[in-house]
């Protein structure tokens, strides 16, 4: 997989760079926010991702890894394809996006060639279902180290602590969890 380019942009399209590698040129399809930011005979370093389709490979590209970790988010959308969402990436992050969304809803979209009315609530739906899960992963995560935190100060090893807490079910609170991985480790 192409995962990352640096090399000289010999031309700029509408929708398009190439991006000359070691005498190799990629045709990169970038956003319209991107492309602004871009000049001919200039370096440029992109983060890619390669989109491979029955009869073409089509090169994705952006200026920072956060934008690269949103387009894989959201062209996963039902209904989004890898040029919305190379659009809709150009907010750089997961969050920013989400905060657009909260500012704007549907307008958030507006001026992305490709969506209309009824795309925008599906992809604000999708994203916020993705938020929460999200959130609800942190909020585990942070139950652990709790509970890990609790448990190490009881003089446990970390090893024994991480072996015990794989055993308990994550859907319970930190106390119960520290009831838990004692009753585990006392055995």
């Amino acid at each position: 997989m192409i995962s990352y380019l640096k090399g000289k942009i010999i031309l700029k399209k509408e929708k398009f760079i190439i991006l000359d590698v070691n005498n190799i040129g990629f045709k990169i399809f970038v956003s319209q926010k991107t492309l602004e930011k871009l000049n001919e005979n200039t370096n440029a370093e992109i983060f890619c991702y390669l989109n491979v389709k029955e009869n073409a490979l089509d090169l994705y590209g952006f200026l920072y890894l956060e934008e690269l970790n949103l387009f894989e988010i959201v062209n996963n959308i039902p209904g989004v394809g890898p040029k919305i969402a190379t659009e809709i990436a150009s907010f750089k992050t997961l969050e920013e996006l989400k905060k657009r969304i909260e500012e704007k809803g549907e307008r958030s979209f507006e001026g992305i060639p490709g969506i209309g009315r009824k795309k925008a609530q599906t992809i604000i739906l999708e994203i916020s279902g993705i938020m929460k899960e999200i959130s609800k992963q942190k909020n585990e995560e942070k139950k652990d180290e709790e509970a890990e935190k609790a448990l190490k100060n009881l003089g446990f090893s970390r090893n024994q602590i991480k072996e015990a807490l794989s055993k308990i079910p994550q859907n319970i609170n930190t106390e119960e969890k520290i009831k838990e991985a004692l009753k585990i480790l006392g055995k």
